[in-house]
């Protein structure tokens, strides 16, 4: 990635929406020489994909949790994965080094709803042993945009 990549990846984070020709205009390129840029982004898989931002409680999801699992044996850790990827209450798993196996970014409509996935789904899991969830208030910061560093770009 150079220079000019690096901006075109800061603005498709920034709004997607843009057109190649708005995003050529802002970098001092030929829109077929942006669609090409943008087309070897995600074939590199620097570009992931393509998503809006919404509110949840629009979505009925009123409740965000942090839930700390712990899985007894790393023989599990598979098997864990392969179901809370088919779980659409979890946005994020992240398996993570401390007390816990994994910590899951999750949102639901309401307590009722948070503590099924809980006892149904999450603590009838072959290999986990514990879990413990952290409730958010209000959410401060929620972002999805990073920003490289103009170096390690290259």
């Amino acid at each position: 990635m150079d220079d000019v990549d690096t901006e075109i990846v800061d603005l498709l984070q920034a709004d997607a929406r843009l057109t190649q020709a708005q995003i050529a205009k802002k970098v001092g390129l030929s829109q077929p020489s942006v669609a090409d840029r943008i087309r070897k982004l995600e074939e590199q898989r620097i570009v992931t994909g393509y998503t809006a931002k919404v509110d949840p409680r629009k979505l009925g999801k009123d409740i965000t949790a942090f839930i700390g699992v712990s899985i007894e044996h790393p023989k599990y850790f598979d098997g864990f994965a392969r179901k809370v990827m088919g779980l659409e209450e979890v946005l994020e798993c992240h398996r993570v080094a401390g007390q816990d196996s994994y910590v899951l970014k999750v949102r639901t409509e309401n307590t009722g709803t948070l503590d099924r996935l809980l006892t149904e789904e999450l603590r009838t899991l072959p290999g986990v042993t514990r879990t413990h969830t952290t409730i958010v208030l209000c959410s401060v910061k929620e972002e999805t945009r990073i920003t490289p560093r103009r170096e390690a770009a290259r």
